[in-house]
Protein backbone atom coordinates (compact mmCIF):
# COMPACT_ATOMS: atom_id res chain seq x y z
CA UNK A 1 0.00 0.00 0.00
CA UNK A 2 2.66 2.25 0.90
CA UNK A 3 4.73 1.46 -2.83
CA UNK A 4 1.65 2.70 -4.22
CA UNK A 5 0.90 6.02 -2.54
CA UNK A 6 4.45 6.64 -2.62
CA UNK A 7 3.89 5.81 -7.03
CA UNK A 8 0.97 8.26 -6.81
CA UNK A 9 2.98 10.89 -5.23
CA UNK A 10 5.97 10.79 -7.39
CA UNK A 11 3.62 10.39 -10.34
CA UNK A 12 1.84 13.77 -9.30
CA UNK A 13 4.89 15.48 -8.72
CA UNK A 14 6.33 15.06 -12.08
CA UNK A 15 2.91 16.19 -14.03
CA UNK A 16 2.70 19.05 -11.82
CA UNK A 17 6.10 19.91 -13.04
CA UNK A 18 5.65 19.11 -16.22
CA UNK A 19 2.28 21.78 -16.25
CA UNK A 20 4.60 24.64 -14.51
CA UNK A 21 7.81 24.20 -17.12
CA UNK A 22 5.42 24.12 -19.72
CA UNK A 23 3.54 27.21 -18.73
CA UNK A 24 7.03 29.16 -18.06
CA UNK A 25 7.99 28.17 -21.55
CA UNK A 26 4.64 29.69 -23.14
CA UNK A 27 5.25 33.00 -21.41
CA UNK A 28 8.47 33.02 -22.58
CA UNK A 29 7.64 32.72 -26.22
CA UNK A 30 4.96 35.43 -25.51
CA UNK A 31 6.83 37.82 -24.66
CA UNK A 32 9.62 37.62 -27.32
CA UNK A 33 6.43 38.13 -29.88
CA UNK A 34 5.27 41.38 -28.21
CA UNK A 35 8.72 42.60 -28.57
CA UNK A 36 8.86 42.28 -32.09
CA UNK A 37 5.43 44.74 -32.21
CA UNK A 38 7.53 47.59 -32.47
CA UNK A 39 7.40 48.63 -36.06
CA UNK A 40 6.62 52.63 -36.99
CA UNK A 41 4.70 53.12 -40.26
CA UNK A 42 5.80 56.32 -41.87
CA UNK A 43 3.18 58.44 -43.36
CA UNK A 44 4.13 59.75 -46.73
CA UNK A 45 1.67 62.09 -48.78
CA UNK A 46 1.89 63.48 -52.60
CA UNK A 47 -0.08 66.38 -51.39
CA UNK A 48 1.40 69.41 -49.38
CA UNK A 49 0.42 67.80 -46.11
CA UNK A 50 4.38 67.55 -44.58
CA UNK A 51 4.68 64.84 -42.41
CA UNK A 52 8.63 64.93 -41.82
CA UNK A 53 7.97 66.10 -38.29
CA UNK A 54 5.71 63.63 -37.09
CA UNK A 55 7.86 60.25 -38.85
CA UNK A 56 10.94 61.90 -37.34
CA UNK A 57 9.08 62.14 -33.44
CA UNK A 58 8.16 58.59 -34.06
CA UNK A 59 11.05 57.60 -34.76
CA UNK A 60 12.35 58.88 -31.51
CA UNK A 61 9.60 58.34 -29.51
CA UNK A 62 9.82 54.80 -30.44
CA UNK A 63 13.17 54.10 -29.00
CA UNK A 64 11.78 54.43 -24.88
CA UNK A 65 11.37 51.11 -23.51
CA UNK A 66 8.18 51.67 -22.25
CA UNK A 67 6.79 52.69 -25.74
CA UNK A 68 5.13 49.72 -28.04
CA UNK A 69 3.67 51.71 -30.92
CA UNK A 70 2.80 55.24 -31.94
CA UNK A 71 0.63 56.97 -34.08
CA UNK A 72 0.88 61.02 -34.47
CA UNK A 73 -0.35 63.71 -37.18
CA UNK A 74 0.88 66.61 -37.30
CA UNK A 75 -0.85 70.10 -39.26
CA UNK A 76 -0.20 74.12 -38.71
CA UNK A 77 2.38 74.00 -36.02
CA UNK A 78 0.62 71.09 -34.05
CA UNK A 79 1.57 67.35 -33.31
CA UNK A 80 -0.66 64.87 -32.03
CA UNK A 81 0.64 61.40 -30.73
CA UNK A 82 -0.91 58.89 -28.93
CA UNK A 83 1.51 56.05 -27.41
CA UNK A 84 0.88 52.42 -26.07
CA UNK A 85 2.60 51.44 -23.05
CA UNK A 86 3.85 47.87 -22.22
CA UNK A 87 1.59 46.23 -19.81
CA UNK A 88 4.46 46.25 -17.20
CA UNK A 89 4.52 50.33 -17.67
CA UNK A 90 0.99 51.04 -17.38
CA UNK A 91 0.98 52.36 -13.72
CA UNK A 92 4.00 54.83 -14.74
CA UNK A 93 1.27 56.15 -17.57
CA UNK A 94 1.66 59.90 -16.45
CA UNK A 95 5.48 59.75 -15.83
CA UNK A 96 5.60 57.98 -19.46
CA UNK A 97 3.58 60.60 -21.13
CA UNK A 98 4.69 63.35 -19.36
CA UNK A 99 8.80 62.32 -20.39
CA UNK A 100 7.50 62.01 -24.24
CA UNK A 101 5.72 65.65 -24.18
CA UNK A 102 8.67 67.20 -22.83
CA UNK A 103 11.13 65.36 -25.31
CA UNK A 104 8.91 66.45 -27.74
CA UNK A 105 8.56 69.99 -26.77
CA UNK A 106 12.60 70.09 -26.54
CA UNK A 107 12.72 68.67 -30.03
CA UNK A 108 10.09 70.47 -31.46
CA UNK A 109 9.68 73.94 -29.72
CA UNK A 110 7.83 75.74 -32.50
CA UNK A 111 5.36 73.35 -32.14
CA UNK A 112 2.28 72.66 -30.11
CA UNK A 113 2.75 69.15 -28.40
CA UNK A 114 -0.05 66.86 -27.44
CA UNK A 115 0.43 63.27 -26.27
CA UNK A 116 -2.05 60.81 -25.30
CA UNK A 117 -2.00 57.10 -23.97
CA UNK A 118 -5.79 56.73 -24.58
CA UNK A 119 -6.41 53.73 -26.71
CA UNK A 120 -9.62 55.80 -28.60
CA UNK A 121 -6.87 58.17 -29.80
CA UNK A 122 -4.79 56.05 -30.70
CA UNK A 123 -7.61 54.27 -33.18
CA UNK A 124 -8.69 57.79 -34.03
CA UNK A 125 -5.20 58.60 -35.15
CA UNK A 126 -4.38 55.47 -36.65
CA UNK A 127 -7.39 55.68 -39.35
CA UNK A 128 -6.31 59.20 -39.89
CA UNK A 129 -2.60 58.07 -41.30
CA UNK A 130 -4.41 55.53 -42.71
CA UNK A 131 -6.19 58.30 -44.72
CA UNK A 132 -2.96 60.27 -45.34
CA UNK A 133 -0.91 57.38 -46.13
CA UNK A 134 -3.69 56.83 -49.11
CA UNK A 135 -4.41 60.38 -50.15
CA UNK A 136 -7.70 59.92 -49.26
CA UNK A 137 -8.53 63.36 -47.77
CA UNK A 138 -8.27 67.28 -48.63
CA UNK A 139 -6.68 69.31 -46.56
CA UNK A 140 -9.56 70.73 -45.27
CA UNK A 141 -11.26 67.61 -44.24
CA UNK A 142 -7.99 66.44 -42.60
CA UNK A 143 -8.12 69.65 -40.52
CA UNK A 144 -11.59 68.92 -39.01
CA UNK A 145 -10.71 65.23 -38.49
CA UNK A 146 -7.66 66.72 -36.24
CA UNK A 147 -9.35 69.02 -34.45
CA UNK A 148 -12.17 66.44 -33.39
CA UNK A 149 -9.05 64.14 -32.11
CA UNK A 150 -7.34 67.48 -30.17
CA UNK A 151 -11.22 67.82 -28.75
CA UNK A 152 -11.51 64.44 -27.55
CA UNK A 153 -8.04 64.30 -26.47
CA UNK A 154 -8.93 67.72 -24.19
CA UNK A 155 -11.83 66.03 -22.84
CA UNK A 156 -10.03 63.13 -21.72
CA UNK A 157 -7.63 65.55 -19.86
Amino acid sequence: MKGKVRRLNSCLFLAMMLVYISGCTGQQNQSANDNNDTTIVKVHTKKSIDQTVTNQAKEKIIKEEEVSAVKAVNIDKELLMAIKVDQFHRFQLKKIKKNVKTDLEKAYPDYKVLVSTDQKIYWELEKLEEKLQKDKTKKKTLKKEFNNIKNLMKEKA
